[in-house]
């Protein structure tokens, strides 16, 4: 996880919760989190380096709206992180 800044981290985190989300569900979710706007300039980057560096997969669900699911490698960065959070964290 350490390649990952926090904010693609929390993008990882939204998409395992709803496992197929579309972009504006993963937006609402962030912006509930961070209680302030997430700009699609700031969202759409980060999912398309997700996707790039293999964390995500993106497929469409219709001809305007695209889906977003962990891959493999997305699912163990998670895990990862989980098991390295409760050795600090009970």
């Amino acid at each position: 996880m350490h390649e990952l800044t926090g904010f693609q981290r929390d993008i990882l985190y939204v998409i395992a919760g709803h496992g197929e989300p579309h972009g504006l569900a993963i937006q609402e979710d962030l912006e509930e989190y961070y209680e302030t706007e997430v700009h699609h300039g700031r969202l759409y980057p980060n999912l398309d380096t997700l996707v790039e560096d293999g964390f995500v997969e993106k497929g469409k669900r219709d001809e305007r709206t695209n889906y977003y699911a962990l891959t493999e490698r997305g699912r163990e960065h998670i895990e990862t992180r989980r098991k390295w959070e409760a050795r600090f964290i009970d």
